[in-house]
């Protein structure tokens, strides 16, 4: 597993990420899926939430956040600056966010974590300064995730089902144990042929 820490941090943001988003990667094909649902403390306010987007030029790049909807969304505007500063250099752009992320003070405060993939690589960020790359081509963030990740690790091991196969049957295994996630699932895949990727939902 690549790791590249820009600090050390006390702080935990796991306790507070209510929802399961899953990357899998698989042969040339990666999919990238989030459930709907959107908690307040123990009551469900909204059950069909976007959570997972394309994001870089052309859509090239897939994003998926856990955590505080409208600090996703700050981080997620921050990564596409820096994208545009690193044009094709998804590493470079993950490593620098992660970086601010966990030297500003007003950035720092922000409650969520991210999964970003493109073609060929998948990262993990959080607000520790980590960009996390899987060895198995898997990333699974949120109080869903290790059900998302155990089933998908059991289902890599089958022949005949792909990435996107593959995200869908997790996400439902997560969904039927996570409280916190539900069944309103949106797909996104990327392939390394531009003329191949497809969004479903």
């Amino acid at each position: 597993m690549q790791s590249f820490h820009t600090a050390s941090s006390s702080h935990d943001p796991v306790g507070w990420h209510g929802t399961t988003i899953l990357c899998v990667r698989r042969g040339p094909t990666v999919a990238m899926a989030g459930d709907g649902q959107v908690t307040l403390g123990q009551t469900v306010i909204k059950g069909n939430a976007r959570k997972v987007r394309r994001i870089g030029p052309s859509g090239s790049i897939l994003a998926g956040f856990a955590g505080a909807t409208a600090d996703a969304f700050t981080l997620l505007e921050r990564l596409e600056a820096k994208l545009e500063r690193y044009p094709n250099q998804l590493e470079r752009a993950c490593v620098e966010l992660a970086k601010d992320w966990r030297t500003d003070r007003y950035l720092r405060r922000l409650e969520a974590m991210m999964a970003v993939a493109d073609a060929e690589h998948s990262y993990t960020l959080t607000g520790n300064g980590d960009v996390l790359e899987p060895e198995d081509g898997i990333i699974a963030i949120g109080s869903g995730g290790n059900f998302a990740l155990s089933a998908a690790r059991a289902l890599l091991t089958v022949e005949g089902l792909d990435a996107e196969d593959i995200v869908r049957r997790s996400m439902k295994v997560a969904g039927d144990i996570c409280v916190y996630t539900n069944h309103s699932v949106r797909v996104e895949t990327l392939t390394a042929s531009p003329s191949t990727d497809k969004v479903s939902s």
